[in-house]
């Protein structure tokens, strides 16, 4: 059963299929499951990679997907023709900002250094106490094993608080990925605005 509070799920993903066939298949998986539970995607708004992969299957399931793609990379990341949104904007940091206005949860799919950059800022805007959003990781083929060992890493050599060890919930499942981070139980912010960059 849904969480009523969360409505949408931004997934970060990468813009190339990556090398195991797992990764496409997870990527269409969260994206039927998605669309099957009546939650809206947003996500990069690219045609390409896993981005198109999840963003295909859950269109297929008759779902809504809101896509946010910068101007600059419409021809580079070649913005996905089928979404009920697509919004061009300035700069990836608006993408960024308004991708994360427009979740109530988010989760990571395997992907490169874009998929970590926007990963690890709305993961840090969690402990800034700038949302309250549940953060989950889809650990497809253990992709993210070595990260959880990072933040680890992180608590026992005294940067991280123990109490935020684990920021993230994760699973092998996008099911039950899903499942745990509707059932969270972390409350949304309802009168928290998101800060924008340029005004931080």
């Amino acid at each position: 059963m849904n969480n009523p509070s969360i409505q949408s799920i931004c997934v970060f993903c990468g813009s190339r299929m990556g090398s195991r066939p797992e990764y496409l298949e997870s990527a269409q998986a969260l994206g039927t499951e998605i669309a099957r539970r009546g939650l809206t995607l947003v996500y990069g708004g690219a045609n390409v990679g896993l981005m198109g992969a999840v963003a295909d299957a859950a269109l297929a399931q008759g779902g809504k997907v809101v896509g946010v793609l910068p101007g600059v990379l419409k021809s580079r990341e070649i913005a996905h023709p089928r979404l009920t949104e697509l919004h061009l904007v300035d700069s990836m940091h608006t993408r960024k900002a308004m991708m994360a206005e427009r979740a109530d949860a988010f989760i990571a799919l395997p992907g490169g250094v874009g998929t970590f950059e926007e990963l690890f800022e709305i993961t840090t805007w969690a402990q800034l106490g700038i949302h309250q959003k549940p953060v989950g990781l889809l650990n497809v083929a253990d992709f993210y094993g070595p990260l959880l060992a990072l933040m680890r890493r992180a608590v026992d050599e005294g940067f991280v608080p123990e109490a935020r060890a684990q920021p993230f919930v994760y699973d092998t499942s996008p099911t039950v990925l899903l499942e745990r981070l509707l059932t969270a139980g972390q409350p949304l912010a309802p009168a928290t605005p998101l800060i924008r960059p340029e005004q931080s």
